[in-house]
């Protein structure tokens, strides 16, 4: 299967929204919040890639952003990753990580982040494929502001 990594573009937003419900997890992530929060990206510090066949099908996603602490070196931390099911194991989870890497280089940035859902276990395995290493156990606390 042939595919091609490209920056994502607001025509993306449907097939980008229906990744993110089926195959991240999100099943109520609408395309009103994806709309919303693409059109205000900060282009400056974070982009979005998705990895498109031969038919125009999006297939894939990943969205990258400068993670800068007062703590440590600035890194590119990735914010998401998804490849559809139909389309796993063909090399394009490997080839939108490379592409974000080279994101990373071209700004200037030498170590990359990410955090996965300790459930995720063939992501886990994914990642450490790609040379990543899991250094840390750790909680996520979430508080709904009224």
């Amino acid at each position: 299967m042939n595919f091609k990594i490209r920056e994502a573009v607001a025509a993306d937003i449907s097939q980008m929204c229906r990744l993110f419900q089926k195959d991240l997890g999100y099943p109520e992530c609408d395309e009103i919040i994806v709309e919303k929060n693409f059109s205000s990206m900060d282009n400056s510090r974070e982009a979005v890639f998705v990895a498109v066949t031969d038919d125009q099908k999006i297939c894939g996603v990943i969205h990258i952003e400068k993670y800068r602490v007062l703590y440590f070196p600035t890194m590119a931390n990735i914010l998401g990753l998804a490849v559809s099911a139909e389309f796993r194991r063909q090399g394009i989870g490997s080839a939108l990580l490379l592409r974000a890497e080279q994101w990373a280089k071209e700004n200037g940035i030498g170590q990359m982040r990410l955090n996965s859902g300790g459930t995720r276990k063939e992501a886990h395995e994914f990642y450490r494929a790609q040379g990543y290493n899991d250094e840390k156990t750790q909680l996520r606390f979430v508080k709904v502001l009224n």
